[in-house]
């Protein structure tokens, strides 16, 4: 396994956590918040599959679980507009040679992802992209415990011979301004004791931005889906880099 320290990615101009807490209370306040990312009452195009590493194509050298709740698996979309699927495509154009396997499971929290780490780091996963914890803290669900389940993953990942890529989440502020800053250093402290690649916020650009969101106001359209591939590939492209020389290097319309 590769040692790779933290490293903190942020994004220039997007809205800061207080702007994206106060989003939340107000979508809060008028009702449009669920009971949890994932609610049951929300599972458009939900898959009785989710979470099931797929089997990768033939040229894959080796596979990346994206590993989360409704966010990752694309809760609202098809699959192939869900962002670990938009990362696919980043992977392909750039030159790699690598499968993503979309792990996410709606409603779930990090005691959910918990019992099902095993068998999603099974075979040749390189790097496991962490982004649980949404629901906890829609669940008002203790920090400590949010904490030492995401470590026991980490961990686990780290004992298999993976690579991981951490992305934090935010807490609503219905339990007050102390949980809130208590959940969102759980994962700075966590990034920065097993020395993992830290992407402090998940939704960093998309929350709280109408138009990069479904009518629930929580998950990412199609546009905004891709923002948070975006994101992410910000910090999985040096880690690849690390590791893996791309095949055909190509371009990304655009940038990142």
């Amino acid at each position: 396994m590769i040692s790779c320290s933290m490293r903190t990615v942020q994004v220039a101009g997007s809205p800061a956590p207080r702007a994206i807490i106060l989003s939340l209370a107000l979508l809060g306040a008028a009702g449009c918040l669920p009971a949890e990312i994932g609610d049951d009452r929300l599972a458009l195009g939900a898959r009785s599959d989710a979470g099931r590493p797929a089997a990768e194509p033939a040229a894959a050298d080796f596979r990346i679980v994206a590993f989360g709740d409704s966010l990752t698996a694309g809760l609202g979309l098809p699959v192939e507009q869900a962002y670990p699927s938009r990362l696919q495509e980043r992977l392909e154009l750039a030159g790699y040679r690598a499968r993503v396997v979309n792990a996410g499971v709606s409603g779930e929290t990090t005691a959910g992802g918990l019992r099902r780490i095993g068998w999603s780091l099974t075979g040749d996963v390189e790097i496991l992209i962490l982004a649980l914890g949404g629901n906890d803290g829609l669940r008002g669900l203790p920090v400590e415990q949010m904490q030492d389940n995401l470590a026991s993953m980490i961990a686990a990942a780290l004992d298999d011979g993976a690579r991981v890529l951490l992305a934090g989440m935010e807490a609503p502020p219905n339990f007050g301004a102390d949980y809130a800053d208590r959940f969102r250093a759980a994962f700075a402290q966590l990034a920065a004791a097993y020395d993992v690649v830290f992407v402090p916020f998940l939704l960093e650009g998309v929350a709280g931005v109408a138009g990069l969101n479904q009518a629930d106001g929580i998950h990412p359209n199609a546009e905004g889906a891709d923002r948070v591939a975006a994101h992410i590939w910000s910090a999985l492209e040096p880690m690849l880099r690390e590791a893996r020389a791309p095949h055909a290097a190509g371009n990304l319309p655009g940038g990142s």
